[in-house]
């Protein structure tokens, strides 16, 4: 018997030197108007100072200083780039994934984003309606239901041990993961379809933001990446919303 669809019903030097004399009589011809003695000359201009010769190795060090600052700026200028570019890819690909979902209302009382080219199928299930989103493929599976257990790890416990149904019962079960939190609780496995071979199912039971208590459970091929088979169970659990609930 098939078990894919059938369980329970996401941081410059100084120049005063030498010339003292020559400062006394410029500051008498201000104030007197005289002109200095015959015998005193005026000082020689100071020599230009002589350039300092570079060396071949200071030269060389000159050519390497300045060819960091330009190999250093371009590498910046390139750093930049990369950045903004790597931002910009990153946010195109979460647009273009955020574009691959739609939000429904489902008739069954609450607000939910699946993938967009799914297809909705409802069934009965024991204790509450079933609602399925299948791939255009047929080989990925999205369902949400209501449970009636007191706490999402009683739910999740008891669809994996009950006598008759439970998740370990199928062929090749095997437990991949199992996490918790004060609200949720999520399971991981993978077991062997009769009709559509290994599988892989993350169960995830959580209370809605009205309280009340559901299950997303989503399926696909072990072949795939688990994010492929993820993704969906991901953008549900964080869009779902009972009907007149605040979310």
């Amino acid at each position: 018997m098939s078990g894919w669809d059938d369980f329970g019903a996401r941081r410059g030097p100084s120049e005063e030197s030498g010339q003292a004399v020559w400062s006394a009589w410029s500051t008498a011809e201000t104030q007197t108007s005289l002109t200095p003695p015959p015998w005193v000359s005026p000082p020689a201009p100071a020599p230009a100072p002589a350039p300092v010769p570079v060396s071949g190795r200071s030269a060389w060090r000159f050519v390497l200083v300045v060819t960091a600052t330009v190999v250093l700026g371009a590498g910046a200028g390139a750093g930049f780039w990369y950045v903004t570019q790597d931002r910009t890819t990153t946010h195109d690909q979460v647009a273009v994934a955020r574009s691959a979902y739609r939000t429904t209302q489902d008739p069954t009382g609450y607000t939910v984003e699946i993938p967009r080219d799914w297809t909705r199928v409802q069934r009965q299930g024991a204790k509450a309606p079933v609602i399925s989103y299948d791939s255009p493929d047929g080989t990925r599976r999205l369902q949400i239901f209501r449970v009636t257990e007191p706490s999402p790890a009683e739910s999740l416990d008891l669809a994996e041990h009950a006598p008759g149904y439970g998740f370990a019962r199928q062929p090749g079960y095997q437990v991949l993961g199992r996490t918790s939190g004060p609200t949720w609780a999520e399971l991981t496995y993978r077991y062997d379809d009769l009709d559509h071979g290994a599988r892989r199912v993350i169960d995830h039971r959580f209370a809605a933001a009205d309280g009340s208590l559901y299950a997303i459970h989503v399926s696909g091929p072990e072949s795939v990446s688990s994010a492929l088979v993820r993704d969906p169970l991901t953008e549900a659990v964080a869009s779902f919303c009972p009907a007149g609930a605040k979310c």
